[in-house]
């Protein structure tokens, strides 16, 4: 799509998922500034038409300010105070977050921004692939003025889902979402492994499973790069789900809600972490089976238990 009337978006964040959105609202005629640490992410965008730059002055004139950036604690840091973002940007612009940081932390910029200041609340779903493609889907919430002005750009990355016109309310859906997300990344782990040791081959069982009544999103996305092991492309890394699935503990916790199934699977995301996976390819949490399943998914050190995280 082409927008009708291109902003200027200065996008913070350009790391697996951050790349193709920031890409997407580039193809659509955005002049987007890309904001990053990462000289080959920068190179990237540069590729792409975006301007680069390493800090945030181009919020001066930004009418959008969207940020995809790791944790919460990191949004506050770029944010607020003094120097924060929402003190340089001008009447009329609208702070869009798109990370999973939680209601808290938004609510927290509401209460931070400067008259004429909007705060959007945008978490993004659908992962690298559906990023690529202009194909996420968006949990919009805030201010309904403000949505309405960055409809167009939100529409070049995907599907608006409209969560109310409360900030945070977007961060409420997205906290759901990745309850789901959690179990059913770990479930599909675990029915592939439980696959192998059983004697069928993972390979043979994916396909056949995956088109059926227990079939699931995460399955179809990730089991490939499950049996493709620790080589496998990184569009969302372990450390990723360990900060989810807690987050998501934590607003269940404040809502009164008990969630057994969330904590077996962020005791098993944990378990990843532990073992040195943090850095690789969520699809990897399947190796924290490899000691029940020692051959398909062997690509391990065989002296690593990653049932444990204990070297031996």
């Amino acid at each position: 799509m082409t927008l009708p009337t291109p902003p200027a978006i200065t996008f913070v964040g350009i790391g697996a998922i951050g790349l193709p959105m920031a890409t997407q609202l580039a193809r659509a005629g955005a002049d987007v500034t890309a904001v990053d640490t990462d000289p080959d992410r920068l190179q990237h965008a540069a590729g792409e038409g975006m301007r680069t730059t390493t800090d945030t002055a181009s919020v001066d004139e930004a009418e959008a300010v969207m940020c995809m950036v790791a944790t919460a604690e990191q949004l506050r840091t770029i944010t607020l105070g003094p120097d924060g973002v929402l003190a340089r940007m001008t009447p009329g612009s609208t702070l869009v977050v798109m990370s999973t940081v939680g209601p808290d932390a938004v609510t927290e910029l509401v209460a931070g921004a400067p008259e004429g200041v909007s705060v959007l609340d945008v978490p993004v779903t659908g992962g690298v692939s559906r990023a690529r493609t202009g194909e996420l889907l968006l949990f919009g919430s805030g201010p309904p003025e403000a949505l309405a002005r960055l409809r167009p750009a939100l529409d070049a990355l995907g599907q608006v889902i409209h969560c109310g016109a409360e900030a945070g309310r977007g961060q409420a859906m997205k906290a759901v979402n990745q309850l789901l997300c959690s179990v059913h990344l770990v479930a599909a782990a675990e029915a592939l492994a439980l696959a192998e040791a059983l004697g069928l081959d993972p390979a043979e069982v994916l396909p056949a499973v995956a088109g059926g009544a227990g079939g699931s999103w995460m399955l179809s996305d990730r089991g490939h790069r499950m049996l493709q092991g620790p080589d496998t492309e990184v569009t969302s890394a372990v450390s990723i789900f360990v900060k989810d699935s807690g987050l998501v503990a934590d607003v269940a916790a404040t809502a009164g809600l008990d969630t057994p199934l969330l904590e077996a699977a962020a005791a098993r995301f944990r378990a990843a972490a532990d073992a040195g996976l943090a850095e690789q390819d969520d699809s990897q949490v399947i190796r924290t089976y490899c000691a029940l399943t020692p051959t398909s998914f062997a690509h391990n050190d065989p002296a690593t238990d990653l049932t444990t995280g204990d070297t031996r």
